[in-house]
């Protein structure tokens, strides 16, 4: 096997950078072949920026947020491709309101999961990543991403199904992301508290169970990746739209980040190849790795 490869399945513009981008970024450096597969252009993301929050973004979100996308993708280093499905946004209310007509969230299921086995059988990864089953969080589009690369997964080596969507592919391994994990910012809170000052996690983790925290439970796959954490943020500010460049996420100095917890989390969803868990690479038990 002479070139591996790596899809990751991602709902919006800006998930790509906030999940598995150091990972992404690690492979890249490696020579490993990275695409990232966006389902929905962002039409319909808030602006999450105050700097941003100007008339002339306004209206010009979706020509905004491709190009936000291309910077992001070109300082990891990955290729892209968009699935070309439209936003369902975030509903609020209660009870909460349908989603818009023709978004990702109610067209019929069949429709992205042949999109994406037509990319999976064109770029022939060895291992995907998605989300798990509640998305991550519950937005719509990622609970429908999960879904999406699921279907695309076992369809894409059938032969049977989508037959005009190219010649049959099995991915070997697919993988859940896991991005928040309770101890992490746990151990970053009490390094502010060390230094004398207040952390910035203290809201996430009041109302974060530890019970309920998915490491101890369902993370199987570590990778280290400290060393490409700057790339990381580099590319989540790329998404100016989405990112506050002056907000929590980049209070802790990556210095503490590296020291204290330096790898991703990810969680074997599916492996057509042996396994050994725990493990600390995507691509182990695959041939030629």
């Amino acid at each position: 096997m002479s070139e591996l490869r790596l899809m990751a399945v991602h709902a919006h513009p800006d998930d790509e950078s906030s999940k598995g981008a150091a990972t992404m970024a690690r492979y890249v450096d490696e020579g490993v072949r990275v695409l990232v597969v966006t389902l929905t252009g962002g039409e319909r993301g808030d602006i999450l920026n105050p700097a941003m929050d100007l008339p002339e973004v306004h209206g010009r979100m979706a020509e905004i947020r491709r190009d936000e996308m291309a910077k992001a993708a070109e300082i990891l280093g990955v290729e892209h491709r968009w699935l070309g499905f439209v936003d369902s946004g975030l509903p609020e209310g209660d009870p909460l309101p349908p989603l818009p007509e023709g978004c990702l969230g109610v067209v019929p299921l069949e429709q992205p999961v042949e999109a994406l086995v037509r990319v999976v059988r064109e770029f022939r990864p060895h291992v995907m990543t998605t989300y798990d089953e509640n998305g991550g969080y519950p937005h719509p589009d990622h609970i429908r991403c999960h879904q999406v690369s699921m279907g695309a997964y076992e369809a894409a080596g059938d032969h049977r199904l989508f037959p005009d969507a190219g010649e049959p592919w099995d991915v070997q391994k697919l993988y859940y992301t896991h991005g928040f994990v309770r101890q992490r910012m746990q151990l970053l809170q009490e390094e502010f508290a060390k230094h004398g000052e207040v952390g910035p996690f203290e809201k996430w983790l009041k109302h974060w169970d530890p019970e309920h925290d998915i490491f101890a439970k369902r993370v199987t796959t570590r990778v280290e990746c400290a060393k490409y954490f700057a790339l990381r943020d580099d590319a989540l500010r790329a998404h100016a739209t989405q990112i506050d460049p002056n907000g929590d996420f980049f209070r802790a100095p990556i210095e503490w980040q590296q020291r204290l917890w330096p790898t991703e989390e990810f969680e074997l969803a599916r492996s057509r190849v042996p396994v050994s868990l725990p493990e600390d690479d995507l691509f182990a038990g695959i041939e030629g790795r």
